[in-house]
């Protein structure tokens, strides 16, 4: 029998923060590409996680080994798990004292600028700065500092108990696994059967593209590193999925594996119109 979680009000896990890059738009797709049993989920570019939360949804029997080399964002992953309540507490005080500003891009900015010197809080901090920043994007400079401007969003939902509480369960209930690693040294014990999903910076169709979101670049010669590891997954005996833009390039790097090419949005656009028209390539790989 298919296990989902739900709270008593009907609450089912899905991202807590928007992501660029976010699948939402393509998890029917990935669901549809997902083995029907597997006791090992792996995610090295967790971002907000789209697939994985989808996953639980139909099902927790199996151990989730989520990575990404964003710290901050792996550091409020654990916060969520461990210390929901506390985590509510304190973004409710933020959320408060938010919208009960007279003056909200003065209360950005300054948040921007805040450093806190415990886990809690900077989880707070990012969630918080995820609601309110322009188009929900993260983003860092050379220096590792956030940068995003003020979002001007009137009413912004920064809290909800609800859906934390249910993050929290989801994660707890796959006994996850969460680390901040290079995705090569997250792969390392990926053994046969297990699942993997890999969703890295896109390729770019041109150089003015949004290519990630830490300090360190994703370029053409780490497209090939992770095709030649994907590679590698798949001769393990892993079943291996991956996305990414769908460019001449990268149809090229995995021409020898079965493809798919899925019209989506990206919501990053900062112009409506300019949200549309992309195609996604979805690469799968399965133990030959």
């Amino acid at each position: 029998m298919t296990q989902v979680l739900a709270t008593e009000t009907g609450s089912f896990a899905s991202p807590f923060l928007k992501w660029a890059g976010g699948k939402g738009s393509l998890i029917r797709t990935l669901l549809g590409l997902a083995p029907d049993k597997f006791r090992e989920y792996y995610e090295p570019f967790l971002g907000g996680g789209a697939l994985y939360f989808a996953l639980c949804n139909q099902k927790t029997k199996f151990r989730a080994h989520l990575s990404d080399t964003n710290r901050d964002l792996i550091d409020t992953y654990k916060i969520v798990k461990e210390e929901p309540d506390r985590l509510i507490q304190i973004l409710s005080r933020i959320q408060e004292d938010y919208l009960g500003s007279d003056n909200k891009s003065k209360f950005y900015y300054e948040t921007r600028d805040w450093h806190p010197t415990n886990p809690l809080d900077s989880a707070a901090r990012l969630i918080f700065l995820n609601k309110t920043c322009y188009n929900g994007l993260y983003r860092v400079n050379s220096r590792g500092e956030f940068n995003v401007p003020f979002g001007r969003y009137p009413k912004p939902s920064i809290m909800d108990p609800q859906h934390i509480r249910t993050v929290s369960k989801s994660l707890h209930a796959t006994r996850a696994e969460l680390g901040s690693s290079d995705y090569k040294k997250s792969l390392s014990k990926c053994g046969e059967s297990d699942f993997v999903y890999l969703d890295p910076p896109y390729q770019p169709k041109n150089t003015s593209s949004f290519t990630g979101y830490t300090q360190d670049g994703f370029f053409e010669r780490d497209q090939k590193d992770l095709m030649e590891e994907f590679t590698r997954l798949v001769d393990r005996g892993c079943i291996a999925v991956l996305s990414n833009s769908d460019t001449p390039f990268t149809r090229g790097l995995y021409s020898q594996f079965k493809t798919l090419s899925v019209a989506v949005n990206r919501p990053i656009n900062s112009v409506g119109s300019g949200r549309t028209g992309y195609n996604e390539l979805i690469v799968l790989g399965t133990p030959r």
